[in-house]
């Protein structure tokens, strides 16, 4: 069943910008230096490809440094695969992938060893043991983190260290994605790009590749308060869609249950709270001080992300309050174990030791995205994507904690297999018309943030997603000629991503994981369905319902 995103006018299916005036060429360009990207890169150089790394940030600045709980890998001889598995599906609530799921669970311990080998120290008992601990809808202690809660960081430096000493990678920082780049028989050849800050205001270059992946990280910039960081402005999402991918299950945005409030004038990235800091005993309190989580979910503090997303937002509707209060002053080592967010509560003027810690939900991570095949393949030949800007079925309706650098880990190794075994001969680009359908002022971005913030947040309803879908609507009809630049670019790929996951929420008429609408609460069997989202020749949304277990098709 195909359904029109009617209220949405024309999408732009390119950026408008200038011609490359310069370009470098590679057997593969990954664009993105997060877990999926780096580990893309590695592989792809173990079979002998040469690699071209391109990212918006400098090396270390993405995402996953932003990681403080950990990563999810049965270790314990107790533990097995499957209850891993049962757990990643209770939190998905029946939209995930059986074979991504059991490709994930069964190839993860390994991969995670592979990151060990590549220099990637985890934290250890006095024997040498991993140390494990438990996060949210976890069964069995199998997170393994690095300095306390800095996991993110410890994963990103080993990860750039093994890059740097790779001289058959080429590294592009501070270089911001356009469009992807076609070869005659519409098979991927590279990508246009901008380098931030050099040359002039629209100098535009090329990466040529026999292929290109997509690691981009996820959208949270799309919403007005989120815990990614400032790059995370949908560019991979956007570019895909503009490209003829298809994309899938995008109304499925997890907001983070924790995120440090900070004040009601707080926007853009937010300092994140980990569960795992719940997972090692601190509660949620209200205003009164009770402990309400108890009386939600069996496993209290420790539910699923989206249970405890919607019991804070339920606590704080109640009370008409911002915000609800999380009590960690029993939790042991409190100090020394979380030091990343001990220090960012002390930042803020809040000493965690001693006082409750503010907390309130914010935008943190896109289950949905590209959508793929089990090699990270998408619907446009020649094109990968690996990550948070990919779907590849593992997280359904709602990513259980921890299961995304982990995620990052074994798709990139399937995809580096992939590379190893079909990449062609190299193709020239074709020629691609200009974009005709300009680009959105950047003086637009804050009311797409603060729709999808009002509208498309946690909370969603028919009234309000028909309001926020007008009013992107109206933001694409006036799309103009403006002069390219980074933060038109930004806004245009904003627009494109928060009207897709609109026209995807305001379609699927149930609640189910992490998609919440107030006017149908309670699941529907009918919805058991991914709902794939591509452009049009006219560039005007599509969505087609596809069943859990069918693949997306590309067909190469």
């Amino acid at each position: 069943m195909s359904l029109t995103a009617e209220r949405v006018t024309r999408l732009p299916l390119r950026l408008a910008a200038r011609p490359p005036g310069w370009e470098l060429s590679a057997d593969v360009c990954v664009v993105g230096s997060g877990v999926a990207g780096l580990c893309v890169a590695l592989h792809a150089r173990a079979a002998g490809l040469s690699v071209a790394v391109v990212t918006k940030v400098g090396v270390d600045d993405g995402s996953t440094r932003w990681a403080q709980g950990g990563i999810a890998a049965v270790l314990d001889p107790a533990d097995t695969p499957e209850a891993h598995a049962r757990d990643t599906e209770v939190a998905g609530v029946g939209l995930c992938e059986p074979a991504a799921v059991d490709a994930l669970v069964h190839e993860g311990p390994e991969r995670l060893r592979q990151l060990i080998g590549w220099g990637a120290a985890f934290d250890r008992d006095a024997a040498g043991h991993l140390l494990l601990t438990r996060e949210g809808g976890h069964s069995a202690d199998r997170i393994v983190h690095a300095g306390g809660d800095a996991t993110g960081m410890e994963v990103q430096r080993a990860l750039h260290a093994a890059i740097q000493a790779d001289p058959g990678i080429t590294l592009v920082e501070h270089a911001m994605v356009l469009d992807l780049l076609r070869d005659a028989d519409g098979r991927a050849a590279g990508v246009t790009l901008h380098v931030l800050g050099e040359g002039t205001e629209d100098g535009v270059g090329a990466v040529r590749a026999r292929a290109v992946v997509l690691a981009t990280g996820g959208m949270g910039q799309v919403y007005a308060a989120t815990t990614n960081p400032s790059v995370s402005t949908g560019d991979g999402v956007a570019l895909g869609l503009r490209a003829g991918a298809v994309a899938t299950d995008l109304e499925f945005v997890q907001f983070h249950p924790t995120a440090l409030y900070r004040g009601p004038g707080a926007r853009g990235q937010q300092p994140l709270v980990s569960e795992a800091l719940r997972g090692e005993g601190a509660v949620l309190r209200d205003g009164a001080g009770v402990r309400f989580m108890t009386a939600v979910h069996p496993m209290a503090e420790l539910a699923p992300r989206d249970v405890v997303a919607k019991a804070i937002t339920r606590v704080q509707l109640r009370d008409g309050v911002p915000n609800v209060w999380l009590d960690a002053r029993q939790v042991p080592g409190l100090a020394e174990r979380f030091p990343t967010i001990v220090a960012s509560c002390r930042a803020a003027g809040i000493d965690p030791l001693t006082e409750l810690i503010p907390v309130t939900p914010a935008a943190h991570y896109a289950s949905g995205g590209l959508a793929t095949d089990l090699s990270g393949r998408t619907t446009v030949p020649g094109l990968y994507a690996c990550g948070e800007v990919a779907c590849t079925g593992v997280h359904g309706a709602n990513r259980l904690a921890s299961n995304s650098l982990l995620e990052g880990l074994v798709f990139a190794a399937r995809i580096g297999d992939a590379l190893a075994r079909e990449l062609p001969p190299p193709q020239p680009a074709r020629a691609e018309e200009p974009s005709s359908s300009g680009l959105l002022d950047p003086a637009g971005r804050d009311r797409v943030t603060g729709t999808m913030s009002q509208h498309v947040g946690a909370l969603r309803r028919a009234d309000g997603l028909a309001e926020a879908a007008m009013t992107l609507a109206s933001l694409a009809a006036r799309l103009g000629p403006l002069r390219p630049a980074v933060e038109s670019w930004e806004a245009t790929d904003l627009l494109t991503v928060a009207s897709a996951v609109t026209a995807a929420a305001g379609a699927r008429e149930e609640t189910r994981g992490c998609h919440w609408r107030e006017d149908h609460p309670d699941s529907d069997d009918a919805w058991r369905v991914h709902l794939d989202v591509h452009l049009d020749d006219d560039g005007r949304l599509q969505l087609t319902r596809r069943p859990v277990g069918t693949p997306v098709g590309g067909g190469w």
